[in-house]
């Protein structure tokens, strides 16, 4: 449910495609939904600004899949921020909202005054899809290279997907008239149409990591880069800005590339965990694991890690694992 200032364009993803330059993408506004993913924790600003730049990230990509129930992004890190955790999970039913969370890791103690991608160290972006019960999950992997999260994610696609990829971002704290200082985020994603790439199958190209430019025929590069140098001209309030709706956003940047637009997906944060979800989780332990994980107080206890969730339960009501026969 959105707020009395939120717009009927935030908390979405509005898909289209540019018909002159067969390219399509996303535009995404995150406000209400943002606002709960970073409310669940005491994040100093470097560590918000990276889980915001994940969260519009995470929108744009996860409505490009028609998942069946999750897509997990991730960062690992060796550098004060040590991981970054995205989960977007599709909608249940036509017309639903789709529901995004996220969390990270680091180490206070390890931050440095410099830029948020600055606290990232060496390290890999992931992509994992979990299409479900029965069904086979999907994980590829990148280098974190590119001096940003965005790049990273370009850099998957190009090497893990062969799909060109462009993300314009912007994110950060926004105070307008009619509400308090809070986070916003928007983001245009870029995708030249599935098309057999001259470097898919050998993996050449201009270096060790693929880039978009090694993935396109002639005539199509020429698309692309027309593209991109029209989206290098949008600015921080065109992207996230209150006033301005997406659709006029790519009439603006794009109109002689005659842009489509399809129906808008709506986003929320929502977190899956449950009390049942606990439980199953320690139902592979013994008894004798059961008694190591019990406080003092007699109590097991576990907390979500995306919302804050507490969850207290008898010892006994938990754990169903079978022993570990002496001596093995």
């Amino acid at each position: 449910m959105t707020d009395a200032t939120n717009h009927g364009w935030d908390d979405t993803v509005l898909p289209f495609q540019l018909d002159a330059s067969d390219i399509r993408g996303r535009v995404a506004r995150l406000d209400t939904a943002l606002g709960g993913v970073l409310s669940q924790h005491d994040y100093p600003p470097q560590v918000e600004a990276l889980v915001a730049e994940m969260a519009i990230l995470t929108a744009l990509i996860g409505q490009t899949i028609k998942l069946r129930w999750k897509l997990s992004l991730q960062v690992q890190s060796k550098g004060p921020v040590r991981m970054i955790a995205t989960d977007y999970y599709g909608p249940d039913d036509d017309g639903q909202p789709a529901r995004i969370r996220a969390y990270a890791s680091f180490d206070r103690d390890r931050l440095t005054d410099g830029a948020p991608i600055d606290q990232i160290g060496e390290g890999y972006f992931a992509v994992m899809i979990d299409q479900g019960e029965g069904m086979i999950p999907y994980q590829g992997i990148a280098p974190l290279v590119g001096g940003s999260l965005s790049a990273a994610a370009e850099g998957y696609f190009a090497q893990s997907e062969q799909l060109p990829t462009r993300f314009q971002l912007s994110f950060g704290k926004s105070t307008t008239a009619d509400s308090d200082e809070h986070w916003r985020a928007g983001g245009i994603m870029l995708q030249s149409m599935p098309k057999a790439s001259p470097f898919a199958a050998s993996g050449e190209g201009s270096g060790e990591v693929l880039r978009a430019d090694d993935l396109l025929a002639d005539d199509d590069a020429e698309n692309w880069n027309r593209v991109n140098i029209l989206l290098d001209t949008v600015d921080d309030l065109e992207l996230i800005g209150p006033s301005l709706e997406p659709s006029e956003v790519l009439l603006r940047l794009f109109h002689e590339e005659r842009p489509r637009v399809f129906e808008k997906q709506r986003v929320h944060f929502g977190c899956t965990c449950s009390e049942d979800r606990v439980r199953q989780s320690l139902s592979i332990y013994s008894a004798r694991d059961i008694e190591k994980m019990t406080t003092e107080d007699g109590r097991v206890t576990a907390d979500c890690q995306f919302c804050g969730a507490h969850y207290d339960l008898d010892p006994k009501s938990v754990g169903f694992g079978e022993e570990t026969p002496k001596g093995a």
